[in-house]
């Protein structure tokens, strides 16, 4: 391991809407301390969800910088935007990799992420080229890969707060004001976002 280089922790998601979760996750990962920075990896097409089901890429894009304004430590990269959908995290960190050589770089995952991890396009690669630092969901162990060399279990606070109850709430009329950053907040109300 180079020390010199900086350490930076990728969160990916599809961030419909970014959600105090989100953020609670990275602050904790930051606060255990080995990493300079995170960054959130906008995926404009989950492999696993479907386009139509997912709000524009740069609206998505655009609440995760409001949500991180005023935080130094917390990046949005929009590097999956210009790269083949679906996203495969395995094609994205090669890309990381070599346009960024100068980081290095942690991939950041739930336990429900780690329990289907054999089932992502070339897992073992990604296994050999990166840490993977993982964080608790209810109902997920991680227990195929928790004692992998590259894989560090945290005691991460379990956050419970989903984007689609989120996007539920606001078609109800009813939405969850504070799962959300008030930048955020504000924004789907001004934009009109998942009313249905």
């Amino acid at each position: 391991m180079n020390s010199s280089k900086q350490r930076t922790g990728l969160l990916f998601g599809s961030f419909d809407p970014v959600h105090t979760g989100h953020l609670i996750i990275a602050d904790h990962m930051l606060s255990m301390g080995g990493l300079d920075e995170i960054w959130f990896v906008v995926s404009p097409q989950n492999p696993s969800k479907q386009q139509k089901e997912i709000t524009h890429q740069q609206l998505r894009k655009e609440m995760l910088e409001l949500a991180v304004a005023g935080n130094p430590d917390f990046k949005v990269s929009d590097i999956e935007f210009n790269m083949p959908s679906p996203s495969y995290t395995y094609n994205t960190l090669k890309v990381l990799m070599e346009k960024y050589s100068g980081e290095e770089f942690v991939l950041i995952i739930g336990t429900d992420n780690l329990d289907a991890f054999d089932k992502w396009k070339n897992y073992e690669s990604i296994l050999e080229m990166i840490q993977i630092w993982v964080y608790p969901r209810i109902g997920y162990k991680g227990e195929q890969f928790a004692k992998h060399p590259s894989v560090r279990m945290t005691d991460a606070p379990v956050i419970e707060i989903s984007s689609t109850i989120i996007r539920r709430s606001f078609s109800q009329g009813r939405p969850f004001r504070y799962m959300l950053p008030e930048k955020v907040f504000e924004y789907i109300n001004k934009k009109g976002l998942y009313i249905k």
